[in-house]
């Protein structure tokens, strides 16, 4: 049996998605960034923004741009998703229309701003999936950003709907929400890391994710200069707050955050040879350098090579051939 099938049995295996997810806004930011995605591989998603990225006033044109770069030839490896205006906004039916209606097909997501409630993401998600039916897609899947207190209240509901692959921190929304009562600086490194509130915002989200297998996105850095500030919060975000995957708004960060969330290749072939020994005894347990391993461990450490894959690791030949053939349950690559 495949490793994917003796150690999920009876239950869904949790998604994995790119470590990284590079938001862009203008049309040159648009396409430089589907030029760089060309270039490194799948190893980072690309989200085109509607909302508070994009310039306002041309609204309909820039959704119609976007669904034309999602359907164009640059989009190699369709993971490319789009951050539509807010469910509230007038003009979150018009973005679904045409990028949906449009693109439904290439697109990898759709992220959703601003929730209030677990109801307000039922309400968008309903709304999507009439028009992307009608475009010959179903279950496209959806991100939703964690930014209000209405969704960080709900977000163990949010996180449990079966279309939704993603949650994301909007920290800047967060604090901002508490009206001075979080002090700006805690939007940054050190104090978004330390914040009581912050930092209960961010477990909540993580834990969500977590429950219901699915993925946890940290919010962004916005300091765009210094990139060992991005790799260190990636790093952060990673070690002590359980995040997968995080923001970029700078191409200068997508490659501090791939690496800071890759594995190193010592945990890869540890892995490889923990799972090549289990296979040998059907996946009961082993004993390698003295410690025990079952079938608890095998599923840590099968993440870590679905991991690596999605960070364009050159793999060894023994974790290639544990991850042939690809999974099909409900892993994006």
């Amino acid at each position: 049996m495949h490793p994917s099938e003796v150690l999920f049995q009876g239950e869904r295996q949790p998604l994995l998605l790119p470590a990284c997810d590079h938001y862009a806004g203008s049309e040159k930011l648009m396409r430089k960034s589907m030029a760089l995605q060309q270039e490194l591989g799948p190893v980072f998603d690309i989200t085109f923004d509607c909302e508070d990225g994009a310039a306002a006033g041309n609204e309909e044109a820039h959704a119609r741009l976007v669904a034309e770069l999602v359907n164009s030839d640059d989009n190699r490896f369709n993971r490319i998703g789009v951050r539509v205006h807010d469910v509230t906004s007038a003009h979150f039916a018009r973005d679904v229309e045409i990028i949906v209606g449009a693109a439904a097909n290439r697109l990898a997501y759709i992220v959703l701003p601003k929730p209030d409630s677990v109801q307000d993401v039922m309400k968008a998600i309903d709304f999507i999936n009439v028009h992307a039916v009608q475009a010959g897609r179903d279950n496209l899947p959806v991100h939703v950003l964690i930014e209000t207190h209405g969704a960080l209240r709900g977000v163990f509901a949010i996180a449990a709907l079966p279309q939704v692959e993603c949650l994301s921190f909007g920290i800047m929304d967060f604090v901002s929400s508490h009206y001075g009562a979080i002090p700006a600086n805690a939007m940054r490194t050190p104090n978004q890391f330390g914040h009581p509130l912050v930092v209960r915002a961010k477990l909540e989200i993580a834990a969500a994710c977590h429950a219901h297998g699915k993925v946890p996105s940290h919010n962004v850095t916005t300091d765009i200069k210094d990139s060992a500030v991005v790799a260190n919060d990636a790093q952060r975000a990673f070690v002590e707050f359980g995040y997968t995957r995080m923001w970029s708004i700078h191409p200068s960060q997508i490659k501090p955050i791939v690496k800071a969330f890759t594995p190193r290749l010592s945990e890869v072939n540890e892995a490889a040879a923990i799972l090549q020994e289990a296979a040998k005894v059907n996946w009961g347990p082993i004993s390698q350098h003295g410690r025990l391993h079952d079938r608890a461990s095998y599923r840590y450490y099968w993440t870590v090579l679905q991991r690596a894959r999605l960070a364009g690791l050159n793999l060894p030949e023994v974790a290639s051939a544990l991850l042939e053939p690809q999974p099909n349950a409900t892993e994006n690559t």
